[in-house]
């Protein structure tokens, strides 16, 4: 898989659309509208001159050569593999995943979800090609964390996931786990209850979030506390996979708390925002 398709050029995206270029790949990158796809490519360049002057890469304009990002989902016709990055919402993956069933020519492209918590399921039987469907769930930083969920639906074909794993552990050079298709997958099934009880008990003044979070740094060897990761992975986000969870397992423990409704009704969202527990 040579030509590389990625939906969204925000955190996620353009992490996904510059590994893939880091590696070699052609790569196009869809936005929403010119001022998108601008703030995507200025993206791009700062974390690529990054990395060079990390000596990560040699050039970062040689890497950049080889991205496209564009406002036009038919730019996607012709790729091998294409990998959405969008707003964590079912509605809007449901209506992309129909145009590019539409659009993506090749009978053999993988149609990949990044979705932290949606069922493939969903988005595969919207398709006319759910056996080519499945999710390919990269994590934050994307340079950095090697990890990548690997979700195939019960409709997907086992030589689709297999392309993918070939894709994802030997042209990126992640480490590929295997999950079943379950909202939350591994890893957040189990993060996200976690940082939901760091929320609750934040909420019930029993402890400040510096206290939350120091005490999970420096007592459980964890790299940042709950709230900090919170803020970082976005409370939209994280309450958007906590309602995912809560709709597909209904257990108490993956409600989301109402202070985090709270602040995600205010904008208080967090890093990207410039406020969430914390203020940055």
């Amino acid at each position: 898989m040579q030509n590389i398709g990625v939906i969204g050029c925000g955190l996620m995206g353009a992490g996904i659309a510059e590994v893939s270029a880091r590696s070699g790949h052609d790569v196009i990158v869809v936005e929403s509208s010119d001022a998108a796809a601008a703030a995507g490519r200025s993206r791009l360049e700062k974390s690529l001159a990054r990395a060079e002057s990390k000596g990560k890469i040699e050039s970062a304009a040689a890497v950049l050569e080889k991205i496209r990002v564009v406002t036009s989902l038919e730019e996607l016709v012709d790729r091998d593999i294409v990998i959405e990055a969008i707003i964590e919402d079912e509605d809007a993956k449901v209506a992309l995943f129909r145009e590019l069933d539409r659009i993506v020519a090749s009978p053999d492209a993988i149609l990949a979800s990044n979705t932290s918590s949606i069922p493939i399921m969903k988005l595969g039987v919207v398709t006319t090609r759910p056996q080519n469907v499945m999710g390919i769930h990269f994590f934050n930083p994307v340079p950095v964390l090697k990890l990548v969920e690997l979700v195939p639906s019960l409709l997907t074909a086992p030589e689709v996931t297999e392309r993918a794993r070939v894709f994802v552990e030997g042209s990126l050079g992640k480490v590929a786990v295997d999950c079943q298709d379950r909202a939350g997958f591994i890893v957040n099934s189990l993060l996200i209850p976690f940082v939901l009880s760091a929320i609750r008990m934040f909420e019930s003044g029993f402890a400040s979030a510096e206290d939350i979070d120091r005490g999970l740094v420096l007592g459980a060897a964890h790299p940042q506390g709950p709230l900090a990761l919170a803020d970082l992975i976005g409370l939209d986000t994280t309450k958007a996979v906590a309602e995912s969870l809560y709709e597909e397992f209904k257990e108490p423990l993956y409600a989301a708390p109402p202070l985090l409704n709270r602040m995600v009704d205010a904008g208080l969202l967090g890093r990207k925002t410039g406020r969430g527990f914390y203020t940055y």
